[in-house]
């Protein structure tokens, strides 16, 4: 009877342990995220799994093409999106072009063949859009596949607070394993 009240023990302990380890694991480390959407298409695709990076985020903040999860209030849910202007800029998209601060912006990420056929089948891969300010304690973020992304352009700026992570590692499926890191 002895060994199987010991064994009991240690499990229970066995699951405290990994309770605690998945708890300080998933605040203050990596946040786990299912992509379940195509507005970052074809960076990211839907139905993809993975982690994002939550010390990363906390010991650095974002920057402009940073990839960040974030709280929509909107609709209640977690987004991913890319950061395209940060508070106090300027921004604007003209004629498939962004303009930060009346500044062009290569968009490098931005599939350049998948552009080209959004173009050529609907004339343009961007609406025209702007020019905003953005607020402080705000940023502007779109998604990479911009006539089926729902973001910035629709709802206004996005509040930094709302902000929980950023940088994607996909993991599943196996096939696409690849990391997706800021594009500054």
């Amino acid at each position: 009877m002895k060994k199987q009240e010991n064994a009991i023990v240690e499990f229970f302990k066995s699951l405290m342990i990994s309770i605690v380890f998945v708890f300080v694991l998933t605040q203050w480390l990596i946040k786990p995220i299912q992509v379940n959407q195509s507005s970052m298409y074809p960076t990211l695709k839907d139905k993809q799994l993975g982690f994002s990076n939550i010390l990363m985020y906390k010991l650095f903040g974002i920057n402009r093409f940073d990839v960040v999860i974030f709280y929509a209030p909107q609709i209640d849910d977690y987004l991913v999106k890319r950061v395209i202007a940060l508070e106090g800029e300027k921004v604007e998209f003209k004629d498939n072009v962004l303009y930060i601060n009346d500044l062009r912006v290569e968009e490098n990420f931005i599939d350049k063949d998948y552009q080209q056929s959004i173009i050529d089948q609907y004339g343009y891969f961007n609406k025209d859009f702007g020019p905003l300010i953005v607020s402080e304690g705000e940023v502007f973020l779109v998604g990479d596949n911009r006539l089926y992304s729902v973001d910035s352009r629709d709802y206004g700026p996005f509040k930094v607070s709302d902000i929980i992570c950023k940088d994607v590692i996909i993991f599943y499926p196996l096939n696409e394993i690849h990391m997706v890191l800021g594009a500054s």
